[in-house]
């Protein structure tokens, strides 16, 4: 699959209405440069182990469009339409030309235009994410096989997952700490709510070890057909994991669908910044006497949620960490 980019230099200022304006002529989505400075809430939210240096802002930005490209050369647009590479690049001039003219500041915007290689820009992610394991279970991806290696015992569970382009694929630490301390309390018959399911990575593992039925909650509708691919990768009947959309913080409707005092494990990986306003209404859909498993907490931030836990009415039973990565456990009483 090759496809044509069209490169717009302009200002940082002009970015989301010259996105949106290119729409009209069915450019959709671009890849966005500049300098920027982040956000604090846009660093806590980086799942990056050094931060990138900052340049200095100096106003100006790159935006990329991306078009696929047919082998007959002709150029597949987001509104239905085709076109060719000086066809768009018209368009987009004048696009350029109409909002300068009515007073927005998009600098000298140059456009350049080049073929990417040949790459399945979808797919193409899939060759950094390979097997591996989570203590003795066994997490490959669907489009690879079982490999044995020396040395090591065969795997007591074989997970296949297919992440998704929208999801972690479980390799993360703070999955993988999830996953350690649902084994430790899991039990037959267990009801899990898994907030943020994504994939459903955690819920449908719980299933495989022995859960009676799992609650997953996502922002995201994308998560329905990713949970579900997963299910029937692992053969799991969907009937034992029920999908609700929505915020479980502040919308009644979800927190009424989800219950109240209804889960012997609640888990949440998700960030310290959405822990702590979520932990209230966590601990009201839990059992008493159940656990809430919390991750994605890196150092410095384990405190916060214990803290939140705490407020709650929980009992703090278990911290544990990997690497920079730590799991904040909390128990209901009785």
């Amino acid at each position: 699959m090759k496809w044509m980019r069209f490169k717009l230099r302009t200002n940082s200022d002009a970015e989301d209405v010259i996105i949106s304006s290119m729409q009209d002529i069915g450019l959709e989505g671009a890849q966005i440069e500049d300098h920027i400075p982040l956000t604090a809430a846009e660093k806590e939210q980086m799942f990056v182990d050094i931060m990138p240096e900052e340049q200095p802002d100096d106003g100006t930005a790159v935006l990329s469009f991306y078009v696929e490209e047919d082998e007959d050369g002709t150029l597949k647009l987001g509104n239905g339409k085709t076109g060719t590479p000086e066809e768009i690049s018209m368009g987009m001039k004048g696009i350029m030309s109409d909002l300068a003219h009515w007073g927005t500041n998009v600098g000298q915007y140059v456009i350049s235009v080049d073929e990417t290689e040949d790459i399945d820009w979808i797919n193409n992610w899939k060759q950094y994410f390979h097997q591996f394991r989570i203590d003795d279970i066994l997490c490959i991806p669907s489009w690879e096989k079982p490999e044995e290696k020396s040395g090591e015992k065969e795997p007591t569970l074989v997970f296949h997952i297919d992440p998704g382009t929208a999801f972690g694929s479980g390799m993360h630490e703070t999955t993988q700490l999830c996953v350690r301390e649902i084994r430790k309390y899991l039990k037959k018959g267990t009801q899990l709510l898994d907030i943020g399911t994504g994939s459903g990575i955690l819920g449908i593992l719980s299933l495989m070890l022995g859960a009676e039925h799992v609650v997953g909650t996502d922002l995201d509708p994308c998560a329905i057909p990713a949970v579900n691919d997963n299910l029937k990768a692992n053969n799991v009947d969907p009937s034992r994991f029920e999908m609700i959309l929505g915020n479980l913080i502040g919308d009644p409707k979800v927190q009424a669908q989800v219950g109240e005092e209804k889960y012997d494990i609640v888990v949440a990986n998700i960030l310290p910044v959405v822990l702590v306003p979520l932990t209230p209404a966590a601990v009201r859909a839990m059992k008493p006497g159940a656990v809430y498993i919390t991750s994605g907490i890196i150092d410095g931030y384990e405190g916060q949620v214990a803290d939140a836990m705490k407020k709650a009415g929980l009992d703090i039973v278990d911290i544990t960490d990997q690497g920079e990565w730590h799991c904040v456990v909390g128990r209901k009483a009785v």
